[in-house]
């Protein structure tokens, strides 16, 4: 990931009083909820949040060296000790909530323009 523009996202999103964080996203293939072993194991294994898509995309990305940063929105809390049935219309009324912010962020970002000098960690390439 593209570390100055993850860090550009995250003041923009703190100057509009937007919450957000970094942090560890593992990928698992969906459609899919995971059990409570599932979520516990990849707790073990670092994960903050676990989702079924960006990672093949930032795969791509990488492989065609184009630089990427990514956002995600988190639409249920996966606790295994306090884990409570959510439904799918749950979860899409959460990521449509969330529409507003996401909005928010992209158009600040690009309104600020894409830095040459952004990623540097992969060189002048990606």
């Amino acid at each position: 990931y593209c570390l100055d523009s993850v860090d550009r996202f995250l003041q923009i999103a703190q100057k509009s009083t937007i919450r957000a964080s970094r942090g560890v996203y593992v990928a698992v293939p969906g459609p899919n909820l995971e059990t409570r072993a599932e979520y516990r194991m990849l707790r073990g294994l670092g994960a903050d949040v676990v989702g079924m898509s960006t990672v093949p995309e930032v795969i791509i990305c990488a492989h065609e060296g184009i630089r990427a940063s990514a956002i995600s929105v988190i639409t249920d809390l996966c606790d295994p000790d306090h884990l409570k049935k959510v439904s799918v219309e749950e979860i899409l009324s959460v990521a449509a909530g969330a529409e507003p912010h996401l909005t928010k962020l992209v158009v600040q970002f690009l309104q600020q323009g894409v830095h040459a000098t952004e990623c540097p960690e992969r060189g002048p390439q990606g």
